[in-house]
């Protein structure tokens, strides 16, 4: 293990040690300064806000962006307790959970349900969550840093959910899932290659989006439900929404509106706890947009 890689770890198994709450404080304390001291974060959050909320006034959407920052931070300090320490101590912090029949109805009726979870609040607890719920297999990207890998595989499957390799045979793992009455967990909101995504609307401008999940649903018939973990006083309150009709078109576009409105919904939640600072609007039809580009 190199020294980047044992520094990783290091910090990953203090943090971890740490009661949830604790972590949660600390992350925001980070957050804090990095909200003040700007950075990329900061500068991507601006820039996505602006796209989105036009109207909203300057001085709010500065607001949202340094907030959002902070969440982000704190996300990061929190996923090293949920990683470390057993599934117990996480469940003792969720507060309640909204909607769980949309869950436990597709569960029990053996559709198959693929949840569709945005980057809001700690979708690494959410993850947790619907493991406990039914069989449920999820795509996973090891980390840039090899030496965090079993540290945050162990963490995934500590409440027995299945990762697969971001592949066709991950994919394929993911349709068999579902035929078999499983529980599918997408992130929805993340930028595909070309050969993965089409256009659709989202806050109003077209943006490349997966079409992962509109694959899984014509091939499966399964179920679709959005959910996040939302950080709340008392810890975090699990949030299940119904997917609109329309995201089981047959037409692929108009399925990914549907997808994409979703996504909407569930940011209307939470604003404040969305990572704004993901560059969802690198591309454009007609190409690479320059959005993100330092002036």
């Amino acid at each position: 293990m190199d020294i980047k890689g044992q520094m990783a770890v290091g910090a990953l198994k203090m943090i971890g040690s740490l009661p949830l709450g604790w972590s949660r404080r600390l992350g925001q304390l980070v957050g804090y300064g990095a909200a003040t001291t700007g950075g990329d974060s900061l500068r991507i959050s601006r820039i996505n806000l602006a796209r989105c909320f036009p109207e909203m006034p300057a001085k709010e959407r500065e607001k949202l962006a340094r907030a959002s920052v902070v969440n982000t931070v704190t996300t990061g300090f929190e996923m090293a307790t949920l990683w470390r320490k057993p599934w117990s101590h996480a469940e003792d912090r969720i507060a309640r959970v909204r909607n769980q029949q949309l869950l436990t109805d597709g569960v029990e009726e053996g559709r198959g349900v693929l949840v569709l979870a945005p980057h809001i609040g700690n979708w690494e607890i959410f993850g947790q969550y619907l493991a406990t719920v039914g069989p449920t297999t999820s795509l996973y990207a090891p980390p840039k840093i090899e030496a965090l890998d079993p540290l945050i595989r162990d963490g995934r499957e500590t409440t027995g959910a299945r990762l697969v390799p971001t592949n066709v045979r991950g994919v394929r793992a993911l349709l068999k899932a579902l035929k078999d009455g499983g529980i599918v967990g997408v992130l929805p909101d993340q930028e595909p290659d070309l050969s993965g995504g089409d256009f659709a609307p989202f806050f109003g401008h077209p943006t490349l989006t997966m079409t992962l999940a509109y694959n899984l649903i014509q091939r499966t018939g399964c179920k679709v439900v959005f959910g996040f973990a939302k950080r709340v006083a008392e810890g975090f309150e699990l949030v299940l929404l119904p997917a609109e009709q329309a995201i089981y078109s047959e037409e692929v576009k108009v399925s990914l509106a549907a997808l994409n409105r979703g996504v909407e919904s569930c940011i209307a939640e939470a604003p404040e706890q969305y990572q704004w600072e993901y560059k969802r609007f690198r591309r454009a039809p007609e190409g690479k947009t320059g959005l993100y580009r330092r002036q």
